[in-house]
């Protein structure tokens, strides 16, 4: 059966001794966020995940949603499950105290996401984007607005849902056709189908607030002439209650490869009111603000996974008794040893754990940057925590997710025979894995946004954020006998990505296929190198805390950073040689051959 215990005493490494999280305390806004509250939040919500989420995401995802006269209902246990989450104050843990809200560190949401993901993600994807809808609203909305909707968002007594895609267009939004007409009372009548819309309709809520992109009727052509629009299920009155049904309904849910608890629907919009978000023909602005925020919680969805399927795999391995180890009998007062003896599980499961430890440090870099780009007084730090958040969030997005599928397969692996069987649980992380790869922008879309937006902007002003303190780590380890073999590969690895940086902006401006042909791998080789950065940071601290109580601790942390030095990280040279390779290799190939 699958198992989940929150991973705390990771999270705590992190928050504390990797980041000193304390230092959030120090920041305008964020005086209460003590180590004392962090412990204590992480608690409860481990907690509500292990105790209330957990146990409902196997029977969730085989019941699913049931679409009935234009209602979605979700799965047994959910409604009472959020209306527990909603009585926790778990919806507003981030949001502005003037509106509601909790007003604590985005370093600490991040963490207590990351358990709502590994424990019931289908769950968590509903307060997910009542939060992403919340950030864009509160970034572009007028002060009516949110004065308006957000107190009741932030209770979570009503959510929020991004409606972008249509059936003619995803990725390429210019392309879309719904439209907005404006009233004289300054309203807009919104009209157009949207599908693959997460939580769109539901029944934990008893009012959605939809974004929507839409087209006015002066509309520039393309993405210059998109609008957003804030668009209620139920309008509200002036009093702040629900008033009529809107004109935009459900016409049908997705039947899905996973997160099959999630509502995914085709929303219908017939003259339904809406308002702008906003400045007109600048709704991509606002809704990247959502998306933004969305694209590294999808990336900690994948690191979620990760870590549930990586406990579930570490105790069946432990308990599946299979042939002898190669060294000869381990456990002679058992018919045959655990599975976990032997080499290639052994390899499994600590390339699970090197991806997900390693994820969840570099989640913690990006997140307390968030906080250091809204809280810190000073302006430059706070434009160098956005240049490092907007470099990093396709990495987060596209790395993460990538890892978190190969993380579940590789637990299912384990599992052998029985992983592909439902009743172990371990085949849902999988499918639920999936679909991260591609929603929110899919990753090889993220790819090219780090190499065609965030590379060359400013000069290469995002990259010197990331390669500057990486430059600076190498330069002052690499000489230290203790710590050079944690830098030296780290410094091997690192030297190759500069080289694949050289390489796609030199080839990429004669040929931009260059640059995309590359793309993918460049964004890999990226990652694996941000992961060997923290991997090179945890061991340091970890060397020096051997003795103990908690040396086992410590010891396992270090042991992980080796096994991700010398078996993982050397697949830098490997990317960067197919970069290297160029666009011929698939571009001079004859498209009617395919």
């Amino acid at each position: 059966m699958a198992t989940y215990k929150a991973p705390l005493r990771d999270m705590r490494f992190v928050f504390n001794e990797l980041y000193d999280g304390s230092k959030l305390a120090e920041l305008s806004g964020y005086e209460e966020a003590t180590p004392d509250l962090v412990d204590a939040v992480l608690e409860e919500s481990s907690k509500l995940c292990e105790q209330v989420l957990f146990p409902i995401n196997r029977s969730g995802d085989e019941e699913g949603c049931r679409f009935e006269n234009g209602v979605v209902y979700t799965p047994k246990g959910f409604k009472e499950a959020y209306d527990t989450f909603v009585e926790g104050g778990w919806t507003a843990i981030n949001c502005d105290p003037a509106y509601g809200g909790q007003g604590l560190p985005k370093f600490l949401d991040a963490m207590v996401v990351e358990m709502i993901c590994s424990s019931n993600l289908s769950f968590g994807t509903y307060p997910g984007l009542t939060n992403g809808a919340y950030h864009a609203i509160t970034a572009y909305g007028s002060d009516e607005l949110k004065d308006k909707y957000l107190p009741n968002m932030v209770a979570g007594k009503w959510s929020g849902a991004m409606c972008l895609t249509e059936p003619h267009c995803g990725t390429d939004l210019g392309l879309l056709r719904t439209k907005a007409v404006p009233q004289d009372d300054g309203s807009h009548k919104i009209t157009g189908t949207k599908i693959f819309i997460t939580a769109g309709e539901h029944d934990l809520t008893e009012n959605i607030i939809h974004l929507v992109l839409a087209r006015l009727p002066d509309a520039p052509k393309g993405v210059k002439g998109i609008s957003l629009f804030l668009v209620p299920k139920f309008l509200v009155k002036d009093d702040g209650s629900l008033g009529p049904r809107n004109g935009v309904a459900c016409g049908a849910i997705e039947h899905k490869m996973g997160i099959k608890a999630s509502s995914t629907c085709v929303m219908n919009f017939d003259d339904a009111t809406g308002w702008l978000v906003g400045e007109p023909h600048k709704g991509m602005r606002a809704m990247f603000k959502m998306m933004n925020t969305e694209r590294l919680m999808v990336g900690i969805q994948g690191l979620g996974l990760a870590e549930v399927a990586y406990q579930g795999a570490v105790a069946y391995a432990r308990e599946r008794l299979q042939g002898r180890a190669l060294t000869g009998v381990k456990h002679p007062d058992k018919p045959a040893d655990p599975i976990i003896v032997h080499p290639d599980v052994r390899r499994m499961l600590l390339t699970m754990r090197a991806y997900t430890e390693g994820c969840r440090a570099l989640a913690g870099w990006v997140s307390m940057s968030l906080d250091l780009m809204g809280h810190h007084p000073d302006p430059r730090a706070r434009q160098e925590a956005d240049d490092l958040v907007a470099l990093l969030t396709p990495i987060v997005k596209a790395l993460f997710t990538d890892l978190g599928f190969e993380a579940t397969n590789l637990g299912m692996q384990v599992y052998g025979g029985h992983g592909y069987i439902r009743e172990q649980g371990m085949e849902q992380y999988v499918r639920d894995a999936r679909i991260t790869q591609v929603y929110e922008g899919t990753n090889g879309v993220q790819a090219l946004d780090l190499v065609g937006r965030k590379m060359p902007a400013h000069a290469g002003r995002y990259l010197r954020r990331f390669f500057h303190p990486v430059a600076a780590f190498i330069e002052e380890k690499q000489a230290d006998p203790v710590m050079q073999e944690f830098a030296l590969p780290l410094a091997k690895a690192f030297g190759r990505l500069q080289q694949a940086t050289g390489h796609i902006a030199r080839a990429g401006m004669a040929n931009p296929d260059e640059a995309g042909a590359g793309a993918s791998e460049y964004l890999r080789l990226f990652g694996l190198v941000a992961l060997g950065y923290m991997w090179a940071r945890m061991a340091e601290i970890a060397l020096a805390r051997q003795d103990g109580d908690e040396a086992a601790f410590y010891k396992a942390k270090l042991d992980t950073a080796r096994f991700y030095m010398q078996r993982i990280l050397p697949q830098a040279g490997g990317l960067y040689s197919a970069i290297s390779a160029g666009s011929r290799t698939m571009m001079a190939f004859d498209e009617a051959a395919f």
